[in-house]
This record gives C-alpha cells, sequence and structure tokens, in this order.
C-alpha cells in the first residue's frame, strides 16, 4: 500500500497511481482504519519526504511493523516503476 501524505490540492496536481491519499494534519485519526493490518507493508510518500518521514515515525510507534519512508511521489513512482496520475 502507498500512502500519500499531502493534501488533497497536492495529491491532485499528481500522485502514484494506486496511492491513497491520507493528509497529514488527518493522519493520526485515520490510520488505524485505513491499514488495520499492522504487519501490511504500507510506503508513504509526500513532496520531499518531510511530511512522510513524520507519518513513518508515527505509524512505527503505533507497532506497524513494514512500514516505510519513500520520499517523494515522484521517487516512489520511479522506484516502483509507477505513472503519475492526475485528478
Amino acid at each position: 500500500m502507498i500512502i500519500d501524505v499531502r493534501s488533497p490540492g497536492e495529491f491532485a496536481t499528481g500522485h502514484v497511481r494506486g496511492s491513497v491519499n491520507i493528509p497529514l494534519d488527518r493522519f493520526a485519526q485515520v490510520i488505524a482504519e485505513a491499514v488495520p493490518d499492522k504487519s501490511a507493508p504500507v510506503i508513504l510518500c509526500c513532496a520531499s519526504g518531510g511530511r512522510s518521514g513524520m507519518a513513518c515515525n508515527y505509524m512505527q510507534r503505533m507497532g506497524y511493523q513494514q512500514v516505510s519512508n519513500g520520499g517523494s511521489a515522484g521517487a516512489v513512482s520511479m522506484q516502483f516503476g509507477l505513472p503519475i496520475d492526475r485528478l
């Protein structure tokens, strides 16, 4: 699962195909429902890696075992060979 923690407006301008938008300002309230399996692999991304790093640390403190900061959406797109979609 790829989670983009940017704002909905940023997400709309370009995001990794198949990624889910959970803005950082709502992240703590919805992540347990969005990802109930704490052993599921999760890659977080944003514009530069700063916000996704904060979300990654939060998930690790919550007990998620396979969570990583992918950095920017562009970096995740290139790493996994997934296109960038726009809304």
